[in-house]
């Protein structure tokens, strides 16, 4: 008997390839589009809308003689994904929608409509790859990197447990971007040519300060210079696994650190690292944002990509936002491991010890990192394994 895969088909050329892979493998398929966001506020023209989608993974599903079904799951991702991002923005962190996309959404309530609808698997077009591997009788899936690195989605899902990594398949993980494509123009699909989406998953691009604006409150504040000499001189690079504290690696910025040289609209709409936004000119050098204040409504800026200020040691990780893929591998407190991090999509791989403490975890790097933002997800593997991952304190 068949073994019966849901596919959620978004209207792209990577999960068209995927049930295209998968039915020719003799898999029993169904298509399935997630209507997930339909509001229009804050989206930049040039994002394609649902509409647009849902009429593609429609065409491709009849290309390939599958059954299509649209559900609706907009309630769910407005309060669970939606409503996150406000109120993380509102607190002064920055979150990864995309990941809590995948966690609550994709491998969540949409793996158990796959399940209503009889399915064994569900598959998607993410560009990364799964296998098992058998430890003192006990299996377990493993998350490994997609086999293109310039397109590893592996970050993404580093939510993802073990339950529901037992029940997806990654059709396309093994391929590099060139030959889905390839693979799309040869099966005559009408995504083949089609541009990946971009910008916050199932919303598009967005104007960020407006897209929040419908929760968040414009307010008027200071924008604060903030010295290279002073960001230097508090770096005290390096920090010694003795000497550290989770103070260590938090923005030690105060008002009477530097200078005011313009307003913003709400130190809420800003994070680490931004360039754009600020609309103050005469400098050298484009200013970056090196930290916010939420509750003083103040944003600091630094002078230059080299700022001192844009680059921690390490970070901190409360132990109630330690997420293990692989349990097994767990590490308790008192213990420490190598490893290798990666704090946002596309960074590369960077060397660090993991340190686990009473207080919470410690990640110090072999080199300062650059733009290490509160409330974005660190990632750690071992070799191309993606085993857990965190919430930046």
């Amino acid at each position: 008997m068949k073994k019966k895969v849901v596919v959620g088909l978004s209207g792209g050329v990577d999960s068209s390839v995927a049930a295209y892979l998968l039915k020719k493998d003799g898999y029993e398929v169904i298509g399935v589009f997630m209507i997930n966001y339909k509001d229009t506020v804050g989206t930049l023209t040039s994002s394609c809308t649902w509409e647009d989608d849902v009429e593609f993974a429609s065409m491709i599903a009849k290309k390939l003689e599958i059954p299509f079904h649209v559900v609706d799951l907009s309630e769910h991702y407005k309060e669970r994904v939606i409503d996150y991002m406000f109120s993380e923005y509102e607190a002064g962190r920055t979150p990864n929608p995309d990941v809590l996309c995948n966690r609550e959404m994709k491998f969540d309530v949409f793996l158990d409509k796959a399940l209503e609808l009889g399915a064994d698997y569900v598959a998607t077009g993410h560009y990364c790859q799964k296998s098992t591997i058998d430890k003192d009788g006990q299996e377990y899936s493993q998350l490994i990197a997609g086999a293109d690195g310039n397109k590893d989605q592996s970050y993404f899902l580093c939510q993802l447990s073990q339950d529901q990594l037992n029940k997806t398949l990654f059709p396309i993980g093994h391929l590099e971007k060139p030959v889905v494509r390839e693979i799309a123009r040869e099966a005559k699909l009408i995504t083949a040519e089609r541009k990946d989406s971009q910008g916050i998953c199932f919303v598009g691009k967005v104007d960020l300060p407006t897209f929040l604006q419908q929760k968040l409150e414009p307010k008027k504040g200071n924008v604060i210079e903030i010295p290279n000499t002073f960001s230097a001189k508090k770096r005290d690079f390096p920090i010694e696994k003795e000497s550290f504290n989770k103070h260590c690696f938090e923005y030690p910025y105060k008002p009477w650190n530097g200078k005011v040289i313009g307003e913003h609209n709400g130190a809420h709409f800003y994070t680490i690292g931004q360039r754009k936004g600020l609309n103050i000119g005469g400098y050298k050098e484009p200013l970056f944002i090196i930290g916010t204040d939420v509750k003083r409504n103040i944003v600091y800026v630094g002078e230059g990509k080299k700022h001192a200020g844009l680059y921690r040691q390490g970070l901190f990780i409360e132990h109630t936002d330690m997420h293990w893929i692989r349990p097994d591998l767990k590490l308790f407190v008192g213990s420490e491991q190598r490893m290798d991090f990666r704090i946002r999509y596309r960074q590369p791989l960077e060397k660090g010890t993991m340190y686990v403490e009473e207080e919470g975890v410690y990640v110090l790097f072999d080199n300062p990192q650059r733009g290490i933002t509160p409330g974005q997800f660190a990632a750690w593997y071992v070799n191309d394994e993606l085993i857990g991952s965190g919430v930046i304190k």
